[in-house]
């Protein structure tokens, strides 16, 4: 009777370890997925941090392409322009134009992704986000680290 105890105790060890081999293979695939961020196909790896009409609000559009499957042709083909801080620049970007319908409201309406006037702090980074980020003081000015 003992031996059939041992027997068990080793197989179930065996399969501990092989679940562990399987998920450290994962952990692995998934690192050599993000190494292979490609931005030609992907967009800008670096985040794109709007300043207005208030800091600080963050796009990534890693979270967009790799992460929601879309192509630049989703949000660049008439919500907004090729060029980073256009739309920032425009008077009527701001929360109230997102929630009906225009800019990153266009998809982020609580059907297709989180609604804009929820989970605020996703995008909205504030002055602190914004400083850490650009690595700024509380100033404005860039720091040392």
């Amino acid at each position: 009777m003992m031996r059939g105890k041992k027997s068990v105790s080793v197989l179930c060890g065996l399969l501990l370890l092989a679940g562990g081999v399987a998920f450290a293979g994962q952990v692995t695939g998934q690192q050599q997925k993000e190494e292979a961020y490609d931005e030609n196909t992907y967009g800008p790896a670096n985040p794109i941090i709007m300043t207005k009409p208030l800091k600080a609000v963050v796009f990534l559009h890693k979270a967009h392409t790799m992460g929601a499957g879309l192509g630049c042709d989703s949000c660049h083909s008439g919500i907004f322009e090729m060029a980073a801080g256009t739309a920032q620049e425009k008077p009527d970007f701001n929360m109230d134009s997102l929630y009906k319908g225009k800019y990153c409201g266009a998809c982020h309406d609580g059907n297709m992704a989180f609604a804009s006037n929820t989970r605020c702090s996703t995008c909205h980074v504030g002055v602190r986000g914004y400083n850490r980020l650009t690595g700024a003081d509380a100033k404005g000015k860039a720091g040392h680290h």
